[in-house]
């Protein structure tokens, strides 16, 4: 056994004696944590990145697990956490029959791709992360008013946010509910009546006391600014008019990314045709760039070395490349930089030392230079993807709906060094826990460990 001598001095001295051990044994923590995720607030992590320089598991079975949880419902929103829990939504469907489902869809656009549910119910899940026990299933609401919806998307896809002491659950129309993140209990719910024609997607974000909703419906597109405290509405700002008769076309999902653009914040998001910054205390309209056909838009946009580099969603899955340092509405030959096919139609990028990494939902991953589009390298990987990558420490780590997952190593050469079947499809997107790995899959959530 070790024993501290401290001579005999003053009590002044001893007391600024053990106050310095108390300062190096804070430092000694704080060192010893430096780059591992404490919290991650919103989809993609606190600036929408996806991104982590903490080095997760690149290679586990099982027995890396260190636990599996069964989450009740459905629901591809992607895991969020603060204080040690992690927050999902979910959604327990009642089945319409087959006469009621067609019922439905009378005279709905596309309605071969869609389907209907009798009844929805809405659940705010809460999981500790330490030991993976369900803490929360708080039942939300419940609609038997339900619009159709595409059978690949889920009544509980947009992911919620978390913020001073509170989490925002987002079920687009359904409802939008602010409960406290430590006991569940509701604080306000708020509501926006809008056709989003297959489900809904986009997933909100708080800046200073706002919650953002981004609500590009087949029917009307706006956005709202919401009191975080109150959940009354400080703000709402129509989109620009969409270039298209048929509301399918002017529909879109995309979560928006906050950046500073001329020494002012901004909200930027892409829409049909369109994509704008918005002052986030009034919703003010900075810009506008009509970057021409597109909608459905779900990959979120990054601003990289002054170029802002976003996707244009279907028809033509376009990467775009443009300058917004503009005002008002922004001439295509003056602020459009670039164009370059290939580009994801459901999942986002990630940016990586001044490149973007992405992974179509056919399997084709590519590398481009955001400055000028120039695809940089292309191959092969897993297909039938809707999640979004994570980058951490050099990898980037993909599943898809086939419960299929690969880790690929960056770098000169592009390496795939782990592929792993989970063997229930992966809509959500990982995210990294201190050290570990946090995967949703349709049917559970599992933290896997590098021991």
């Amino acid at each position: 056994m070790m024993f501290l001598i401290i001579p005999q001095f003053d009590s002044a001295f001893t007391m600024n004696f053990f106050r310095i051990l108390g300062i190096i044994s804070t430092l000694s923590l704080l060192v010893s944590h430096v780059g591992l995720a404490q919290e991650w607030p919103q989809f993609r992590g606190e600036q929408g990145t996806a991104s982590t320089t903490t080095k997760l598991p690149t290679q586990w079975t099982p027995n890396n697990y260190k636990w599996k949880t069964t989450l009740p419902g459905r629901g591809w929103s992607s895991p969020v956490y603060a204080d040690g829990v992690a927050w999902m939504t979910s959604a327990i469907d009642e089945k319409a029959d087959p006469e009621a489902i067609k019922k439905k869809l009378e005279g709905v656009e596309f309605a071969q791709i869609k389907t209907a549910s009798a009844s929805v119910t809405f659940y705010a899940l809460c999981v500790d992360l330490a030991t993976g026990e369900l803490i929360h299933k708080i039942e939300l609401g419940k609609s038997t008013d339900t619009q159709p919806i595409n059978p690949m998307n889920s009544y509980a896809s947009p992911t919620p946010v978390i913020a001073d002491g509170k989490v925002v659950c987002h079920f687009g129309n359904y409802g939008t509910w602010c409960l406290d993140a430590k006991t569940g209990e509701e604080i306000w719910k708020t509501e926006y009546d809008i056709n989003h024609s297959v489900g809904p997607g986009s997933s909100p974000i708080v800046v200073g006391d706002s919650v953002i909703l981004v609500c590009d419906g087949y029917d009307q597109q706006f956005l709202a600014g919401v009191d975080l405290q109150t959940g009354k509405q400080a703000w709402k700002t129509n989109r620009p008019p969409i270039n298209a008769e048929n509301g399918e076309f002017k529909k879109s999902y995309c979560t928006p990314i906050v950046r500073e653009v001329n020494g002012q914040q901004q909200v930027i998001v892409t829409g049909a045709n369109w994509i704008c910054g918005y002052n986030p205390l009034s919703g003010e309209e900075i810009w506008r760039l009509n970057y021409g056909d597109g909608y459905s838009i779900t990959g979120m946009p990054a601003l990289i070395d002054g170029t802002l580099v976003f996707v244009t969603g279907y028809n033509y899955n376009e990467f775009v490349g443009c300058d917004p340092s503009g005002k008002g509405e922004l001439k295509v030959e003056e602020s459009l930089k670039w164009r370059q096919r290939g580009a994801p139609a459901m999942s986002s990028f990630v940016v990586h030392n001044g490149m973007i990494y992405s992974a179509g939902d056919r399997g084709v991953f590519t590398v481009h230079d955001p400055q000028d589009g120039t695809l940089m390298k292309r191959f092969r990987t897993i297909g039938n993807m809707s999640s979004s990558p994570l980058l951490a420490a050099e990898h980037l780590y993909l599943g898809n709906r086939d419960g299929q997952f690969v880790v690929i190593k960056i770098g000169e050469e592009l390496e795939v060094v782990h592929e792993y079947d989970f063997g229930s499809g992966i809509y959500a997107s990982p995210c990294p826990i201190d050290n570990d790995l946090l995967v949703r899959t349709a049917n559970e959530l599992i933290r896997i460990s590098n021991e």
